[in-house]
């Protein structure tokens, strides 16, 4: 995991400027945020920094984390010409909430995910209207594997069609995002708004940080912007 790639992104996060001064070394900081992006949880991440002499404690570390999240705009603009949009069960304190999610097919870029207590076309209409807002979506055809949601696109005027080939990039990440919640979340205990905000996190990750080799080791950021 210490490799060359998370140093330099390490560096890299070490200049945002998110930073206030403390006792801990900013470099010391970026380091623990990218372990933490990269898959380990607050206290696996707490656990490596001590062997490197540095104590802290997890809440701590997940200050810096929600810091850094804070300081970057995410995702980029942009003008998708497909895109998948789904929704996935998430438990939170017991109880079942609705994670949706649209992913632009040519960049790989999570345009935007978004919490909701239940499912169904009402959430759905709802979740791209908020998608609407933040991209251009004039030349967006919609993927989707039901009816319902031909139905919430048509409510706003978009283009839809039901598919279950070329949408299964959305599959694949909740399949990534649920093997990481596995990893130090079997269930939520805490708020909706604690979750939603690792939910932005992870997609900041996802965006602007891990790159993708079908992408040409370029991030679905650069993709987009580039």
């Amino acid at each position: 995991m210490l490799d060359q790639e998370l140093l330099k992104e390490t560096l890299n996060t070490a200049n945002l400027e998110c930073w206030e001064r403390e006792r801990t070394a900013t470099p010391v900081r970026a380091f623990a945020v990218r372990l933490h992006a990269t898959g380990c949880s607050l206290r696996e991440t707490k656990e490596i920094l001590r062997l490197f002499g540095v104590e802290r404690s997890h809440q701590a570390i997940c200050q810096w984390v929600h810091r850094v999240a804070d300081n970057v705009g995410d995702p980029p603009t942009a003008q998708p010409s497909r895109v998948a949009v789904d929704e996935t069960a998430i438990k939170i304190n017991g109880e079942w909430s609705w994670l949706y999610a649209a992913i632009d097919l040519d960049t790989k870029l999570i345009l935007d995910v978004e919490l909701f207590g239940r499912h169904g076309t009402d959430p759905a209409a709802a979740f791209i209207h908020g998608l609407r807002e933040k991209h251009d979506l004039s030349d967006a055809v919609f993927l989707v594997d039901q009816f319902g949601y031909r139905t919430a696109l048509s409510r706003l005027g978009l283009n839809g069609r039901v598919d279950y080939t070329d949408r299964n990039l959305i599959e694949k990440w909740f399949h990534t995002l649920k093997m990481r919640i596995d990893r130090f979340h079997n269930s939520w205990v805490g708020s909706r708004a604690s979750a939603r905000e690792w939910f932005e996190q992870f997609m900041h990750y996802y965006n602007r940080q891990r790159p993708h080799q079908s992408l040409d080791g370029r991030t679905p950021a650069e993709a987009v912007l580039n």
